[in-house]
């Protein structure tokens, strides 16, 4: 079954469509849902991130700018250290929307297949 429509949505520009395509173009690399997953628990320096994630100190800064750029993740001076956080709590349940779906379907093609 389909879906419910919002009904009355308003027309989007072809601008806004640009900038929300890039915006999920952000999330399409998964060393950013790496680091976006370690914040869920709470604020972390590059460092902290590095442990968390796996990644090296130059990716972890090179995500974690993208994802300031893009609005999804604050970072704030203490100090020389740099401590970033989840700006917008919505990319939290957006993630966690998306995780569910996904279980969701891969469940019912287990059942298709005959697995438990």
């Amino acid at each position: 079954m389909p879906a419910a429509r919002k009904k009355n949505l308003p027309p989007v520009s072809e601008e806004a469509l640009v900038l929300i395509a890039s915006w999920f173009r952000t999330l399409a690399e998964p060393s950013r849902l790496k680091i976006l997953r370690a914040l869920e628990e709470g604020e972390k320096n590059i460092t902290e991130l590095v442990e968390a994630t796996g990644l090296t100190q130059a990716n972890v800064s090179r995500h974690v700018q993208s994802l300031v750029e893009a609005g999804m993740v604050g970072r704030r001076r203490e100090g020389l250290t740099a401590i970033c956080f989840i700006a917008d709590p919505s990319i939290t349940e957006l993630c966690d929307n998306v995780c569910t779906n996904l279980l969701k379907r891969l469940s019912q093609q287990m059942k298709k297949l005959g697995g438990a």
